[in-house]
């Protein structure tokens, strides 16, 4: 048999589309040429391929080998289908038998001494084989992450030789075998922070209602704090979400990957640049903004980050997507994040502090607060002030497990929204909103006498209103009170006035 077929994935995004490895040889001088929109690493698999055969005592075929890589105009990269090629080159010379390699797809890189090295995106290739009704194989370092694919039937090898014996049924590759669950156990509790009842309020209606949050006042007043608890008061990720998430970590080449119940919490540094946020690179890397894909993104000093790197984060923000473009594709990202961030009220930090002196002149508070652009700061629900710990407050005794009362209540609060509308209220469309945000007639001269006092867009209307029914529903309530009007409109006070 001259010619044969192996399968294999590709890595698009959080996606594995299938690729079809076929190998054919023919009479002529030996040589060996790839095609089918094979980038560098692709083409460079030859030399590789070429000496793991040898080097595991196979024969590699002084023939014409011609391999292609369907679909052709399909972005091939890196290592991953090094193994297939050798697999397809040895069925074609009739080393191993071709007969059941239909029923398998491969990935994984081969060293020159044979041995498979790990690859990314293996979660989202073992997904995807599952769905195909194949089994498939892997690395031995791989083997962790292939294990979450429950519904798979995925072999861990370590070198080409033992997966060449599989074939000729001379001994069985090891199963990967699923990770045990670890506890869903947050490493942060609300009891930690000490006073700053208000922003504990926030923070929980933040969290039922799934809403963006700013954190401003002195250093030390506990902003970074709260911000790292708030996933200990959020629900846990069901099976489907965390293996969506593990996806996305996947892609992105992290190590000891494990599908975890607790939401993901992403803090970058403020230098970091517009593709490290959104996603980009020559690979089309996910960014900060999927990376934290069902959980948190926190962005400390928030005025520091480029003004660049703040706005391309608004489109992610309401449609809960990123699309990464290049020439020949495009790259998919979901990015349904939570965004909680922390400032200063002025560059020396002390602006409104009674016990510190601010050095800053108003001109240059305002240049500092200006760095927030207004449409950044409409799509962040909740602002809230800051303000030092009286005395005492700091060695009162904490209310343990507070994490624990709250988030039941936030639980609660989205099993509420869940059964109403089917999704939480940061995400009710237009339509949604008038249906299940009624108000009444006192309550809507309320509100757009607020609006017109606080200078409100259209947007800001609504996301008040957004506020109004999570807090409705954190109290059990059916229809939106006054009190929680109120309460909504007292978190838009930054967005209009500044903390001058």
């Amino acid at each position: 048999m001259s010619l044969a077929l192996v399968y294999a994935r590709a890595s698009l995004g959080i996606d594995a589309p299938l690729v079809t490895v076929e190998v054919h040889l023919s009479n002529g001088l030996p040589s060996l040429s790839i095609v089918g929109l094979p980038e560098t690493a692709v083409r460079e698999s030859k030399d590789r391929v070429r000496s793991a055969i040898i080097n595991s005592h196979l024969e590699f075929p002084a023939r014409r080998i011609t391999i292609n890589l369907a679909p052709a105009d399909l972005p091939k990269e890196g290592g991953r289908f090094d193994l297939a090629i050798a697999l397809g080159i040895l069925a074609a010379s009739e080393q191993i038998p071709a007969s059941e390699l239909h029923q398998f797809e491969c990935v994984g890189e081969l060293a020159l001494s044979g041995a498979l090295r790990a690859v990314t995106a293996v979660l989202s290739a073992g997904l995807a084989c599952g769905l195909a009704g194949r089994q498939l194989i892997v690395p031995q370092a791989n083997s962790q992450e292939a294990g979450l694919c429950s519904g798979t039937t995925i072999y861990q090898a370590n070198n080409l030789l033992s997966v060449c014996a599989h074939f000729h049924k001379r001994q069985t590759l090891p199963l990967c075998e699923e990770p045990t669950n670890e506890a869903c156990v947050h490493p942060h509790n609300l009891s930690e922070v000490k006073g700053q009842e208000q922003a504990k309020r926030a923070l929980t209606v933040a969290a039922a209602g799934q809403h963006n949050l700013l954190f401003y006042g002195p250093p030390g007043t506990g902003k970074t704090m709260l911000a790292q608890c708030l996933p200990s008061i959020l629900p846990s990720l069901s099976t489907e979400q965390a293996l969506e998430v593990a996806a996305i970590h996947s892609m992105a080449g992290f190590e000891g990957l494990r599908a975890t119940c607790l939401p993901p919490f992403r803090s970058p540094h403020h230098t970091a640049t517009a593709p490290a946020m959104v996603g980009g690179g020559a690979r089309a890397n996910p960014g900060e903004v999927s990376l934290a894909h069902h959980g948190v993104l926190f962005l400390d000093e928030f005025p520091e980050f480029q003004r660049r790197v703040l706005e391309v984060m608004r489109e992610p923000l309401e449609s809960g997507s990123v699309v990464i473009s290049r020439a020949n594709y495009k790259t998919r990202y979901p990015s349904n994040f939570q965004l909680v961030a922390a400032m200063n009220p002025c560059p020396c930090g002390y602006h409104g502090d009674a016990a510190k002196n601010c050095r800053c002149t108003p001109k240059q508070i305002k240049r500092y607060q200006d760095k927030i652009s207004g449409p950044l700061l409409d799509r962040i629900d909740l602002q809230v002030m800051l303000y030092p710990l009286k005395r005492g407050e700091l060695h009162t005794k904490g209310r343990s497990p507070e994490s624990q009362g709250k988030r039941k209540a936030v639980c609660k609060a989205r099993e509420r929204q869940h059964r109403r509308q089917g999704k939480t209220n940061s995400e009710l469309d237009n339509e949604a909103l008038r249906e299940h945000c009624y108000l009444e007639e006192s309550h809507i001269k309320l509100l757009e006498k607020a609006a017109e006092k606080l200078s409100l867009s259209a947007r800001a209307q609504h996301r008040v209103l957004k506020v109004a029914r999570t807090i409705a529903d954190l109290e059990g309530c059916e229809g939106i009170e006054g009190s929680h009007l109120s309460e909504a409109l007292g978190f838009r006070v930054f967005c209009t006035q500044g903390c001058i």
